[in-house]
């Protein structure tokens, strides 16, 4: 049986080259605003992901662009519902004008980090989702909180990888700034890549085998080398003979 996954990448921030990332990837989580982009940025990320055939997700945050999204906030759970819906909205809104739908949301940085195992946050997050469209996926890091109560929700869920993380023993990812949290050489990413995607399994930090059920992997676009990793990542998957296509297209 010939294996097929999906490959998505964070656009829409105003770093890296979303136009090279989006011949490459398969999904495009486009950012909501809150973090990183402007209206008329996003406007044309959907125009530009709808035209190449890329499947498009909301990329909600905390409210922090001086951050980058990156830093832990301590929200009451009402905003930060009240905060996922706006997002979500606001993108809904610009995918419909760009022609295209949204099929899925991915919670962005510490927000999506914070949300592996605390619950107040990860039930708003997926209480924010159900109330706007039952009918959007939740992506997150598999065996998280916040895929477990997408599921008791009734929500669909996409587990994801990262291609160019490294991992800790417990599945989680090191955190940034940490020595081994970041991978940088394009052909070792490539190279893990196709090992969890014929394995469902990486190698940790620590040299332990962890086991990664992923549906996708994500390919970041504001990292140096960004676009090499993921051409590497792409030619590698394809040589191996995997298929590459969106999760979920609506």
């Amino acid at each position: 049986m010939v294996a097929t996954i999906d490959l998505n990448a964070d656009l829409g921030e105003g770093v890296g080259d979303d136009e090279a990332m989006l011949g490459v990837v398969t999904s495009a989580n486009v950012a909501c605003g809150f973090h990183a982009g402007s209206p008329i940025l996003l406007a044309r990320t959907c125009v530009q992901a709808h035209s190449r055939g890329v499947a498009i997700g909301a990329q909600v945050s905390y409210p922090d662009r001086e951050g980058f999204g990156r830093r832990y906030m301590d929200i009451d759970t009402e905003d930060l519902r009240a905060d996922i819906v706006y997002q979500i909205g606001a993108l809904t809104a610009l995918a419909m004008a760009a022609g295209t739908q949204i099929g899925y949301v991915k919670p962005h940085g510490a927000l999506y980090n914070t949300i592996v195992s605390d619950e107040q946050q990860a039930a708003a997050v997926v209480a924010a989702v159900r109330s706007v469209d039952p009918r959007l996926a939740v992506m997150g890091l598999p065996q998280s909180l916040v895929l477990a109560l997408a599921r008791d929700a009734g929500l669909s869920t996409i587990a994801e990888a990262f291609a160019d993380r490294g991992y800790r023993r417990d599945g989680t990812l090191v955190p940034r700034g940490e020595a081994g949290a970041l991978l940088t050489d394009s052909a070792e990413i490539a190279r893990r890549v196709v090992e969890l995607v014929t394995t469902g399994t990486l190698t940790a930090v620590d040299g332990s085998r962890i086991d990664i059920d992923a549906k996708s992997i994500c390919l970041h676009g504001d990292t140096p080398g960004a676009v090499g990793h993921a051409q590497a990542t792409r030619a590698a998957l394809l040589g191996a003979g995997i298929n590459l296509a969106p999760v979920i297209r609506r």
